[in-house]
Order: structure tokens, then C-alpha cells, then sequence
């Protein structure tokens, strides 16, 4: 395979701005084909981000013969769906997150891909933005020191400002999500913390109900404990006042620290007596850096960005959580 040819299923919002034009951005990387259950809608969107063919089947982009990669952007309720029968004729998968429903899902999934000759890769994109990857070299040439805090706090009012528009509110329906807002962005923030911190040693976490309908955690506690000897707490609140609005987390060793959104664009490094802001601007297409990393990885020029393993005790982290 000399290059990556891509078909998306599920060419809704999210692939917008975000993904969807990052696939012919890529090098040895093109967009064949997209499809949504709406023709119309599949049209419309194919027409304006110039993409050769537009399908209202799945299976018209899983069987496709010039296709060999598919981007599964649908909702997590069909991502085990897809992803099964898109690895059962040997097509490589770059799948959005929450990669599953739930953890049950995200190892039959793995168990799938251990018997196919494909690849896959999971849609965490903030691994590959300059401002996290500045977090991930901190970290590791030790510049804080010996971490001994790391917190985070995410606390939203009933429309979480970090979420993408759509045209039913399933991020709710946990059916559909597997949970509430927190199955949409803690993703995100688990991701990383694996990303900079290594293997987790163990976890525990709990959650309420409050203010919403049933099985849609709203206030959510939990710990990690990782095999390095650091721990990481974390609060998040979905059901709280406009006021107290809150993305942060904060990394203290004994040389310094830094504090940063998980949804902006700063860090704040403060070591020897010192305060630095150091400012990101985001790529326009914010997944294209890990579609570029998922491209090399497809054509064997570079490691898997964000592997199912990973993915799979991200979903572990968020049930124990959420339970």
C-alpha cells in the first residue's frame, strides 16, 4: 500500500472542520468517499469538501474496492459495529472516541483485530498538538522535578461549552453514548494523563446521578494511581453554576509546575521563583497532526499514535468511574 485511500461512515458535524479535511491534507492520503443515512445530507457534504462520492450505506464504504482505511465518526453506540465488519475484510480503522460504549466492547473489539491483518488507531488528537506534546516534554526531562500533585478539574454548566452541536442531544442518551457529557471529554483528558504518565497501577472512582435522568452521571470523583508512583485526582461536575466554570489541570513537583486546560490554548510553567505563559495556536483541523501519525502508521513509516490498548483502559478508567 502506497497510500492510504479513505472512506468516512458518519460525515456529520464532527468532521466538519475538526477530521474531515484533514484526510486529502495528509500526505499519501485521500478522501474517496463519505456516507451518512441522509443521501441528501451525504451529498451536500461531499459537494462542499469536494470528496469524488457520497453513499447512504456503510457498506457501500466498508466493501468499496478502492478504499483500503475508513474513519468510523458515527455516534459510540455503532463504532463496535462498524469497526467489526470494517476489520472483517482487512481494512484498516482510524475510529473516534469514546472508541466503545463501554470496556466489554473495547476488548471484543481488540480480540477482532488480533485475528485481522489490519491496524487500527483510536482518534485521541490532542497527543499529537505542540501544546501537549510541550506538557509530555516537561514531564519527561523532569523539568518539575519529582511530581508529587496532579489534579484535574473540569466543572460545566447543563450545555458543556466544549461540545460540538448536533441535531439530538445523544451525547445524554446513554443508549447511544454509553453515558453523559463525561463519556464525551473525559476521554480526552484520561488519554493524556496515559499519554504522560505511563502504566496505571490501579483506579477507583464514583459518581451521582444528580439533576439529570437515570444513568447519566453528572458529578463524577476519581483517583489514579500509576506504576510510576504518581497519583492523580480528578473532580467533574456537568450540573454546575455558569460561575463556577472550570477546565484546568495542575501538575506540582518539587522544581515547579504548570497548569493548563484540557479545551485551551495556555500553559502556565512557574519554576524558580518564575511565572512563563506559554501560548498554542491550535491547527485549524485539529486531528490533522494524528491523521498525518495514522497515515505513517497505515504505511508502516512510523509507530500506531494512540494504540487499542490504550483506548481500552481509557474505557476501563471511565466504567469504574461512572459505575
Amino acid at each position: 500500500m502506497k497510500d492510504v485511500v479513505w472512506g468516512i461512515i458518519g460525515c456529520g458535524n464532527v468532521t466538519e472542520v475538526k477530521s474531515g479535511p484533514a484526510f486529502n491534507l495528509a500526505e499519501n492520503s485521500s478522501l474517496l468517499a463519505v456516507m451518512r443515512r441522509d443521501k441528501t445530507k451525504a451529498k451536500d457534504y461531499a459537494e462542499r469538501h469536494n470528496v469524488p462520492e457520497y453513499h447512504d450505506t456503510a457498506d457501500s464504504i466498508i466493501n468499496h474496492p478502492e478504499i483500503n482505511a475508513v474513519y468510523i465518526a458515527t455516534p459510540p453506540s455503532t463504532h463496535l459495529h462498524y469497526a467489526l465488519q470494517v476489520l472483517a475484510v482487512n481494512k484498516n480503522v482510524y475510529i473516534e472516541k469514546p472508541m466503545t460504549l463501554n470496556s466489554d466492547e473495547a476488548i471484543l473489539l481488540s480480540e477482532a483485530l488480533k485475528k485481522s491483518t489490519s491496524k487500527l488507531t483510536v482518534a485521541h488528537y490532542r497527543r499529537r498538538l505542540p501544546m501537549f506534546l510541550e506538557v509530555k516534554r516537561i514531564i519527561d526531562e523532569n523539568a518539575l522535578g519529582d511530581i508529587n500533585s496532579v489534579e484535574v478539574k473540569m466543572f460545566q454548566s447543563r450545555k458543556a461549552a466544549f461540545i460540538a452541536d448536533s441535531e439530538s442531544n445523544w451525547r445524554i442518551n446513554p443508549v447511544i453514548s454509553g453515558g453523559g457529557y463525561f463519556n464525551d471529554l473525559a476521554p480526552h483528558q484520561l488519554d493524556l494523563l496515559l499519554y504522560w504518565f505511563g502504566e496505571v497501577k490501579d483506579f477507583s472512582g464514583n459518581s451521582s446521578a444528580e439533576g439529570s435522568q437515570p444513568n447519566v452521571a453528572t458529578k463524577i470523583s476519581g483517583v489514579l494511581n500509576f506504576e510510576n508512583g504518581i497519583s492523580c485526582i480528578g473532580n467533574w461536575n456537568f450540573i454546575a453554576d455558569e460561575t463556577e466554570q472550570k477546565d484546568e489541570c495542575s501538575i506540582s513537583g518539587t522544581k515547579g509546575s504548570i497548569r493548563f486546560p484540557f479545551f485551551g490554548n495556555e500553559i502556565v510553567l512557574e519554576s524558580d521563583g518564575k511565572k512563563e505563559i506559554l501560548k498554542y495556536e491550535h491547527p485549524k483541523h485539529i486531528q490533522q497532526p494524528i491523521i498525518q501519525s495514522t497515515v505513517n502508521y497505515f504505511l508502516e513509516k512510523g509507530e500506531n499514535p494512540c494504540p487499542i490498548e490504550e483506548g481500552i483502559k481509557g474505557m476501563q478508567i471511565i466504567d469504574a468511574f461512572i459505575k
